[in-house]
């Protein structure tokens, strides 16, 4: 008997990934949900007895999505797939409901052996090797429509940097949470491809306080370079020097070692994250202090680069129970670009195997 199942993620790389990470023989109806409230209908409508969800996505997030399912006991089993891997969130998607998690990326043979253990996919639910070539005949059909809609006016589809990120973006804050023992609420990266004064508008869309204190980190590797930049609010030194255990003084040197510190640990944590994924080896410059208790204009200023298109990944990371929020913006050169855009078209190549 065919089975309905539905995956949901505002990612469509991350579908795709999703897609192919499911058993070739496994008799199943598909529907796509780009948030949680399109999953909750597609649920409603009898489309999802078996649910792949994400946890970081606009409108409705998996969390929230969870809350339902488990408020109106909606017919379905919920396997959430994240690049959340904090312990916290492993915990609350289990006391939520949730079957069981799988980090992101997908993994085939982790995926066959998690239906099979939870009895979801049965001999009974295989299909025979003719229906499977049919099967992903048409999978690659609707591939191709929806990578249609990916690409941006400069040509670069956007989507799997946000994929991937997405990942890396976990991955940091699933140290940080482990080091300094805290949970770090994450967002959706936002991936744009900006001309350099475009850059310098999202730089001062950030401000939403007079002053703010800036860290930069370089990175090269495999024909690749770029910037991290960390923006720290000035409101969070006090917090800072409480979670980092620092009992005296908060001086200026204080405030620099504190940052420094931390962005190193940040920063480096997400390029690994984000370069593990596509085969990649990044070397990190020293981190360099911009400027402390300065407002986002002198910071722009005193630090113009000459890029002619970049692409920016901002994530805004807060860490719960303390006044304490930065921005990390990762810069990739646009003679970065041709390099990623092959690794990534050979990552999503791979799924498909």
């Amino acid at each position: 008997m065919t089975i309905p199942v539905l995956i949901c993620d505002d990612s469509s790389f991350a579908r795709k990934q999703m897609t192919r990470a499911l058993p070739d023989n496994w008799d199943v109806s598909i529907s796509y949900a780009e948030n949680g409230e399109q999953a909750i209908e597609a649920i409603k409508a009898g489309l999802g007895d078996v649910l792949f969800l994400d946890l970081n996505m606009p409108v409705l997030d998996g969390y929230g999505t969870l809350e339902v399912i488990q408020k109106e006991d909606l017919p379905t089993l919920t396997i959430v797939v994240s690049g959340d891997i904090q312990p916290c969130a492993h915990a609350r998607v289990k006391a939520l409901g949730a079957l069981d998690f799988i980090k992101k990326p997908t993994d085939k043979d982790k995926v066959s052996e998690l239906l099979t253990n939870y009895g979801i996919m049965r001999e009974e639910d295989c299909l025979a090797a003719e229906l499977i070539a049919d099967n992903q005949s048409q999978l690659a059909s609707t591939e191709k429509e929806q990578d249609k809609h990916s690409i941006t006016e400069s040509g670069i589809n956007l989507d799997p940097y946000q994929e991937v990120s997405n990942v890396a973006m976990g991955r940091a804050a699933d140290l940080l949470a482990r080091v300094l023992n805290v949970k770090v609420r994450l967002p959706i990266p936002k991936v744009n491809a900006l001309a350099s004064s475009e850059l310098h508008m999202m730089l001062k869309a950030t401000d939403e306080v007079d002053s703010i204190s800036a860290v930069c980190q370089g990175y090269v590797g495999s024909g690749i370079a770029g910037e991290a930049l960390i923006l720290f609010y000035d409101s969070c030194y006090k917090e800072l020097a409480k979670l980092m255990n620092h009992d005296g003084e908060i001086t200026e040197a204080v405030e620099r070692e504190m940052l420094v510190e931390l962005s190193n640990l940040l920063i480096g944590a997400f390029l690994k994250g984000f370069s593990d994924q596509l085969d990649l080896s990044f070397s990190q410059s020293h981190p360099e202090l911009l400027g402390l208790h300065r407002n986002i204009d002198e910071l722009i200023n005193s630090n113009t680069r000459n890029w002619q298109e970049i692409v920016a990944i901002e994530i805004n990371y807060v860490i719960e129970d303390y006044n304490i929020e930065c921005d990390l913006i990762i810069l990739i050169t646009q003679d970065s670009l041709p390099i990623l855009n092959n690794k990534l078209i050979y990552l999503l190549d791979e799924q498909r195997a």
